[in-house]
């Protein structure tokens, strides 16, 4: 497994890694080549998987002293991806995206180890266009994902998310988090730093929901955010008047929000929008401004398209939009059913599985195509 950086490329590896043992692979068959300032550098071994570690990291398209730096640090990452692959000749090499991907990619190509691209958005990455030129199959979350021998698997995502019935444990996961059963519950939140524009909206859009004694807020506001006074739990806005708030810095139990939630307002990333189709759960989004080749908002049309969320621009987003868009949606259960329906339509819920059998047939198999990118 190559490559890592951000969960969003992390956590869908550990998926399938979890799906191979399922399977029969013994977990030291699986090894995962990351990134030192990476997150795989924590969660990989708090899944029981090992980890080779690279120097490095990515850089910018322009020249700088600190791009000359990262082409240095990307030298060795190479070295030592051609030590780790060589000495551990993997049966096949799994590129999820992120730095890490590259140098031990091209090792791959030295040492001749065949190559299975993941993509998780609906815009290729740059590690990963470079990648798929070497690989023999690229698995891929969206119809139409601009990579060579594409082939639509779904986007992995956890057990415990696969095992949610929102009908089903949606009281329970309300007295879990403290949330009224009674009330229409919306969950915020926007990945672990958070995402500025929908705190700042969120929180304006407290006032005019003033009023609301049907309404309950639960916004994970992320660690870059948190101290700020607007979001802090020392001067929390749950002081207004008609609705629940709750903030918390990371929500922990990503399951349970989802489970009590009637509506989400996020960021539309890759694992996000994959386990709102999973899940089911009807979604306000706004796509993340400059992210590499404008993924985000690729990822959300996909969902908007098909009915499965709304999509507000991330420069149009503020209190008062937010307000009128969550209430003109919780004001019509039968649009919200619908939505949900198209949302659980759009999922793959055997992601893992079909990741899996692509790597299992494409490991020195008898189908095995040339490592040369033709």
């Amino acid at each position: 497994m190559a490559g890592g950086g951000t969960a969003g490329h992390v956590q869908p590896g550990l998926a399938v890694a979890r799906t191979l043992v399922a399977r029969g692979h013994p977990p030291a068959s699986v090894h995962f080549v990351g990134s030192r300032r990476g997150l795989e550098a924590t969660l990989v071994p708090e899944a029981g998987f090992t980890v080779t570690l690279l120097p490095g990291r990515g850089f910018a398209r322009r020249l700088s002293p600190a791009t000359v730096t990262a082409f240095g640090g990307l030298l060795g990452a190479l070295a030592a991806s051609l030590v780790v692959v060589g000495r551990r000749r993997p049966r096949i090499i799994l590129c999820l995206g992120g730095y890490a991907a590259v140098p031990c990619a091209l090792a791959a190509v030295v040492w001749r180890c065949p190559i299975v691209v993941m993509e998780q958005n609906a815009v290729p990455g740059a590690a990963n266009r470079l990648v798929a030129r070497f690989a023999r199959a690229c698995a891929v979350s969206f119809e139409g994902t601009a990579l060579p021998r594409a082939v639509v698997t779904g986007n992995p995502v956890r057990d415990e998310i696969l095992a949610l019935d929102r009908r089903r444990d949606r009281a329970a996961a309300r007295a879990a988090l403290g949330l009224p059963a009674d009330r229409h519950v919306v969950a915020v939140f926007g990945g672990s730093l958070g995402a500025r524009r929908i705190n700042g909206a969120t929180t304006a859009a407290l006032d005019q929901w003033r009023d609301r004694d049907d309404l309950a807020v639960r916004h994970a506001v992320g660690s870059r955010d948190w101290t700020e006074p607007a979001a802090s739990p020392e001067a929390p806005p749950a002081s207004v008047p008609g609705v629940l708030y709750q903030a918390v810095r990371y929500e922990e139990r990503m399951d349970l929000l989802l489970a009590a939630a009637d509506l989400a307002v996020c960021r539309a990333g890759a694992t996000s929008v994959a386990e709102l189709t999973v899940v089911g759960l009807p979604a306000v989004l706004v796509p993340l401004p400059g992210a590499p080749g404008d993924h985000q908002s690729a990822n959300a049309a996909a969902l908007a398209g098909a009915g499965a969320a709304v999509v507000v621009p991330d420069d149009q987003l503020d209190g008062p939009r937010l307000a009128r868009t969550v209430d003109g949606l919780l004001s019509d259960p039968d649009r919200l059913e619908a939505m949900a329906a198209a949302a659980r339509a759009l999922s793959r819920r055997d992601a893992a599985q079909q990741v899996v059998a692509l790597v299992e047939r494409h490991a020195d198999g008898p189908d095995a195509e040339p490592l040369n990118g033709r």
